[in-house]
């Protein structure tokens, strides 16, 4: 087609292309990593054959669900962790949305993580679980029992696109608040709501045959060490907050924001196993807002990042970004 027809035609492409917003594409298939974009449901094991793959699998997940049965201290295994389970962290062994599930893991490892400063395998993110939250040993990454739980962790995000965070997964974190999370409130909202399961002294409560917990230890000796990501305050009061109490239903609510964080502080200020990873944070300006051990790259004292109000240090970080 020849004349002013054509013109104006290619002039209308031209124009069409250059008005179509661009929008970056990420991860398989060009998804974006928004956790809005993938809707993920944790696979059935139901559709598990009998091949030596899947019972590797099946394996993994039992490690997760009845850890301390089988590397516990009276562990059939080995005995080299504290006694509680990795689903006492990530509920139903690593498939409860918003309960610290594992569907983003395979999709999003192995990647760089400010903690290490080094760029980290799922073996690593094992390991770390493992030596931080179970106060225990790490695995020897060749040995059957990493293959299972790192073979069951990744079938349990087989369908997620790499680079994408399903929305749901790890940890929601609740509104900041314009205070300090307080222990004394905490200690309160404790009796009322935490009590009942986990014991008057957070020591939890064992199983009949005292292989592991039933409920775990909040703190004291058997509980997460001081190097767990839930001793950070925003993991333990979002943990907290979607999904405690346990037994919550229709008579029995669910902890408020304020609730899950005064709460949170207060099983923080809790005794606990101490254990320092000296080359943590090579980069101290990498250190969450709610790190509560320094130095800091920033003015703010050890309190305010372990307690808050939280929103003047993320407030303070963002203004040097644009510096």
């Amino acid at each position: 087609m020849k004349g002013p027809g054509a013109v104006v035609l290619v002039i209308a492409v031209i124009m069409a292309i250059r008005i179509v917003p661009y929008k970056k594409q990420g991860g398989a298939g060009g998804r974006s990593n928004n956790k809005k974009e993938f809707t993920w449901q944790p696979p059935d094991t139901m559709q598990l054959s009998f091949s030596e793959k899947d019972a590797l699998v099946r394996y993994g997940k039992d490690l997760i669900a009845h850890t301390s049965l089988y590397l516990g201290p009276k562990g059939k295994i080995a005995a080299v962790t504290n006694g509680m389970n990795c689903q006492n962290c990530h509920l139903n062994a690593g498939t409860k949305q918003w309960g610290n599930n594992y569907s983003a893991v395979a999709s999003t490892y192995p990647k760089f993580r400010e903690r290490s400063g080094t760029e980290e395998n799922s073996y690593k993110r094992v390991n770390d679980c493992f030596q931080r939250s179970l106060n225990g040993f790490a695995l020897d990454t060749d040995s059957h029992e990493m293959q299972a739980i790192v073979a069951y962790i990744n079938w349990v995000g087989k369908e997620v696109p790499k680079g994408v965070v399903p929305k749901g997964s790890g940890i929601k974190t609740p509104a900041f608040m314009q205070r300090a999370a307080d222990p004394g409130r905490g200690e309160n909202i404790y009796a009322q709501h935490c009590r009942r399961c986990h014991g008057p002294e957070g020591e939890g409560v064992s199983n009949a045959d005292g292989s592991g917990y039933l409920y775990p230890p909040l703190w004291g000796k058997h509980s997460y060490t001081t190097a767990a990501g839930l001793y950070r305050l925003t993991r333990l009061a979002g943990y907290v907050r979607e999904n405690m109490p346990f037994d919550a239903s229709a008579t029995i609510r669910r902890l408020t924001d304020e609730e899950a964080w005064d709460v949170a502080a207060f099983i923080n200020a809790q005794p606990r196993p101490v254990k320092v990873f000296k080359e943590d944070w090579p980069d101290i300006a990498g250190k969450p807002v709610d790190y509560p051990f320094g130095p800091y790259a920033d003015s703010f004292s050890e309190q305010q990042h372990k307690y808050g109000p939280f929103g003047p240090i993320q407030l303070t970080r963002k203004k040097k970004s644009f510096i």
